[in-house]
């Protein structure tokens, strides 16, 4: 399929507008949860600071300009009653190129100076002429240099304290102007255009829609969302840098601007066919941080690596998905270091989670499960779970088949018993006859919830007994309102509509049930949910996670493997279709 040339418009309150391994958006983001009438650069290095504000005014009057934002993957525009717009398009990850005519741009320091050493610095170099602001929280100078028109005015040039400083450019007598706005360190030679701003709109054209081609080739009328879902996954890549030490899909470019060590997972998912090395680095960035005991990070940015929590051990269930999604099978080399890796991985659980004389592993914390503040979590956080032992009794699977393959016939074994051990004890321990409970560590007490949590062990499929199947698959259903998985009981008195993981739809545990109950033959149900939350990211597009009762997205609006998780249901769905027989 050839992508529309100018590809999917979208909002930039919802989305930010950003390019393939760009460390910085332009988005009316200010600080977390607080957004802005302007829309500004903000960068994600050093953290998420808003450093260039972008203001059109009147080139009558010099007064802020009434303005309507539109928005493509490779054109930002503003545009007025009267005519006058405002372009702006990545030439690379590090420049932006605007154009105006008819309208002129107020170019401001986003965070004033504070003190001597906070806020924004800001200079006309006298080497090359060009404007500087230099952030002290990003760490990065962010260089304009007048390609066409003039300098209207400037305010604050080497200014400390409070005051404002920026700059304003517009044009005489008509026509238009232009500038470029670079993120640099400390120093590059003076910048020349290399192209015109209609090429530099084209290249990104080009660019996107060469992705777009390769991630979801499949998409049709029948899945409106892919081409904007693919768009949030391109637009929230970054380069290396920092800890970052790979290409990496950040969860947003809002916010969220971390790779979680389990959300990475799923946006390796949806890359794998059509861009397997950016897939394979998905997977094995927060392998690069594994510490001494074989735990992952919480997370990993630019500048900081998290480990007081752990994350759910997905990821064998995530690399048997991975290994039958690529184009080409592993060599023998990555095999044997992604099975060094989740073997240290599983250790860790075998070992620093797993109480005296205890089979099955347990959480310090919700955290560590992923599902923050999940009820199951209400009477006590160190406590184990069913869903844990479900996750990992599946990893230890995927290491006796990579063992296989390595050759290694004793550990292949050894951690198939280890598999069969943890989900026997899971039956055993934790399986009522009717559902899944939890246990506290400390009290030894058993507990029952409403938390879609204790419904997770599905995640087994085909390895579940049927009867349990059938229990859990009847169990998930009153869980399913008209917009998806509610990941507690609406009808629990802990329901919350926007209480995180106490009631809102969420993207993992859509994509994990699904998966389990259709290989556990539940198709039926599978499908109606598979068909729920692809309607709700096209209706409702890819947030955080979205109210189960009105379906309305909440927190961050733009994150990835929301994306990652509709363009992988959606994917089967039409490959569903074009074979409908299972």
């Amino acid at each position: 399929m050839t992508a529309a040339r100018s590809g999917p418009a979208f909002s930039v309150h919802d989305i930010p507008f950003s390019t393939r391994g760009s460390w910085f958006g332009i988005s009316p983001v200010l600080a977390e949860k607080s957004y802005a009438d302007d829309l500004h650069l903000v960068s994600h290095q050093n953290g998420m600071h808003a450093v260039l504000s972008l203001v059109p005014l009147d080139a009558t009057t010099g007064e802020r300009a009434d303005t309507h934002i539109t928005a493509t993957p490779s054109l930002l525009s503003w545009t007025t009653p009267e005519g006058g717009r405002i372009g702006l398009a990545y030439e690379s990850p590090d420049t932006v190129r605007l154009r105006g005519d008819g309208a002129d741009l107020r170019i401001a320091a986003a965070a004033r100076r504070l003190t001597p050493f906070t806020g924004t610095y800001f200079f006309r170099d006298p080497v090359d002429g060009a404007h500087v602001f230099t952030s002290y929280e990003t760490g990065r100078r962010y260089r304009v240099t007048v390609l066409s028109g003039v300098v209207r005015d400037t305010d604050g040039g080497q200014a400390l304290g409070d005051a404002e400083r920026g700059l304003t450019v517009g044009v005489e007598g008509g026509g238009t102007w232009e500038v470029a706005i670079e993120e640099i360190d400390s120093a590059r030679g003076p910048y020349t255009a290399v192209a015109g701003f209609g090429a530099v709109v084209a290249a990104a054209e080009r660019d996107f829609g060469a992705f777009a081609d390769s991630v979801a080739p499949w998409r049709s009328s029948r899945t409106p969302a892919a081409e904007l879902a693919v768009y949030v996954l391109w637009s929230a890549t970054v380069d290396p840098a920092g800890f970052v030490t790979r290409p990496a899909v950040l969860m947003s470019k809002h916010w969220m601007d971390k790779v979680w060590s389990w959300d990475h997972c799923f946006n390796a998912l949806a890359l794998a066919p059509g861009a397997p090395a950016l897939a394979r680095d998905q997977f094995s960035l927060p392998f690069d941080h594994q510490d001494e005991s074989g735990a992952l990070p919480d997370s990993v940015t630019h500048s900081e690596v998290l480990r007081n929590f752990v994350k759910p051990p997905i990821h064998g269930w995530a690399l048997s998905q991975l290994r039958g999604r690529l184009p080409e099978p592993l060599d023998r080399a990555e095999l044997t270091e992604i099975y060094d890796r989740l073997r240290d991985w599983t250790d860790f659980w075998l070992t620093a989670r797993r109480a005296p004389d205890a089979t099955l592993p347990h959480y310090q914390h919700g955290n560590d499960s992923g599902w923050d503040n999940a009820t199951d979590f209400d009477a006590e956080r160190v406590v184990v779970t069913a869903d844990l032992a479900a996750f990992l009794a599946l990893q230890l699977r995927e290491l006796a088949a990579l063992a296989d393959e390595l050759g290694l016939a004793d550990a292949a074994h050894e951690w198939t018993r280890h598999a069969q051990d943890i989900q026997a004890a899971m039956l055993d321990e934790l399986w009522t006859g009717e559902r899944f409970v939890a246990r506290g560590v400390d009290s030894g007490e058993v507990r029952s919830s409403s938390s879609l949590l204790d419904l997770m062990p599905i995640a087994l499929g085909e390895h579940l007994p049927e009867d349990v199947a059938k229990a859990l698959a009847a169990g998930i259903e009153p869980h399913l309102t008209p917009y998806g998985l509610a990941t507690e009981l609406p009808t629990s008195p802990h329901y919350r509509p926007d209480g995180y993981w106490r009631g809102p739809i969420w993207a993992p545990a859509t994509v994990l049930i699904e998966n389990g109950l259709r290989r556990s033959g539940h198709h039926r149900l599978a499908d109606e949910i598979s068909a729920r939350f692809r309607a709700l990211c096209e209706n409702h597009g890819f947030a955080e996670n979205f109210d189960a009762l009105t379906g309305r997205g909440l927190r961050d609006r733009a994150y990835t493997w929301t994306a990652s998780s509709y363009l992988l249901l959606a994917e089967a769905h039409e490959l569903r279709y074009a074979s409908p027989s299972r």
